[in-house]
């Protein structure tokens, strides 16, 4: 019977898999929205990057804001029609900014987009503990983590490419279209496909809300919190300033500094595969954390410093994309290893909060440097919070 069973439930653990996972896609897809066409923005608007930052703060205060409801939400409703709901927000979101020609709706929009954004954690992972089969468990957290590196990876070259053939408001409605299909075929799945029964809680599992905030607000989870913050801001530093960085600081050519934008993301995705692969031969994750982001403050130190050539600051940006990915998996698992059973959602979802928290303040940080003249502290505080994330790690070396 189970050899015959077998193969089904493989096909629904695909299928389960390769939708949340399409959803991942378009989650990161959007958090890139905005960077690649900075200076098209820009000069249409006629704002400064600081005024540009706002959008990227609104996006990361309505996620953060919203990020805990939505699991409560997930709990409550189902974590699909949750999902779908949040990919069509972000879609009217994305198209109302292309659509509308005002500079404040862009911001009031990518608010709004923050609060699609919130969902996804919530609902991603609830959908992938609840229904795909826990020996695949591993293999779907990794293909999940991958298609959201993908997502970031192909967003700054086929939305510049699309700038240059419909302009930045038609990418938003591309983007639009994009997320309008992606919600489309998940409601299309049938329901007790992706919203079967609850599974049954043990005995004891029920919380008070009291304890649950006493569990969130340990030492050990606010430091992973403050882990989290300082990875974003880190990665924001590289991912979301580094092409108008290198063109302020050293002439780089938009199109070089694209490109070396795209080895950072496509590394980025293929540095998770590897890390998965590489934290579950070795489980030393806390040693493969800081090792990665030892070597990223390396790297951020030398492009900030050094007008590199064409292929080293291709090597360097996907080198420090490569690190940013391969640590990833080494994060969640410390993450994991801190929490208690039964709180694995409640964790993940406080401490991924920190990207938000992060996302907050790195666009005024970022902004500001490059308004005051200041291209250089663009690497320098990339850095600096890489260097920082480090020290959260090596009190749990000596537990």
């Amino acid at each position: 019977m189970t050899e015959a069973l077998a193969p089904a439930a493989r096909a629904s653990d695909t299928r389960i898999i390769a939708l949340v996972s399409g959803a991942h896609f378009v989650s990161h897809y959007y958090i890139l929205l905005l960077p690649p066409l900075f200076l098209f923005i820009k000069a249409d608007y006629g704002v400064s990057f600081t005024e540009l930052g706002l959008a990227l703060t609104a996006f990361n205060v309505a996620s953060a804001a919203f990020q805990t409801p939505a699991g409560f939400l997930v709990d409550r409703i189902g974590a699909r029609t949750v999902l779908a709901g949040g990919l069509a927000i972000g879609a009217a979101a994305a198209a109302l900014a292309g659509l509308v020609p005002s500079f404040w709706v862009l911001v009031a929009m990518f608010g709004f987009a923050g609060v699609a954004n919130a969902v996804y954690h919530p609902a991603d992972y609830a959908l992938l503990s609840q229904f795909v089969s826990p020996e695949r468990m591993s293999q779907a957290f990794s293909i999940h983590s991958f298609s959201g590196f993908l997502g970031s990876a192909v967003a700054p070259g086929t939305l510049f490419l699309l700038e240059s053939l419909v302009g930045w408001r038609g990418a938003f409605l591309a983007a639009a279209i994009l997320a309008l299909a992606m919600a489309a075929l998940l409601l299309a799945q049938p329901a007790a496909a992706l919203e079967g029964p609850r599974p049954v809680k043990p005995q004891g599992a029920a919380k008070s809300g009291a304890a649950g905030w006493r569990l969130l607000l340990s030492g050990p989870i606010l430091l992973n919190l403050v882990f989290f913050m300082l990875f974003a801001i880190a990665n924001s530093g590289l991912q979301n300033y580094s092409v108008v960085a290198l063109g302020a600081l050293f002439a780089t050519p938009l199109p070089i500094a694209n490109g070396a934008l795209t080895a950072y993301l496509a590394l980025s995705a293929a540095g998770v595969l590897v890390g998965g692969y590489v934290a579950g031969r070795l489980g030393r994750h806390r040693l493969i954390a800081m090792l990665g982001l030892g070597l990223l403050v390396v790297l951020a130190l030398l492009i900030g410093r050094v007008d590199l050539p064409v292929l080293l600051l291709m090597a360097a940006m996907g080198g420090a994309g490569f690190c940013f990915g391969f640590i990833t998996p080494s994060r969640d698992m410390i993450v994991r290893a801190i929490t208690p059973p039964g709180s694995f959602g409640k964790v993940f979802g406080f401490v991924t909060t920190g990207f938000n928290l992060g996302g907050v303040v790195s666009p005024l940080v970022f902004g500001w440097l490059m308004d005051t003249g200041r291209p250089e502290g663009i690497f320098y505080v990339t850095g600096a919070a890489a260097l920082l994330a480090v020290a959260t790690v090596v009190p749990r070396l000596r537990r």
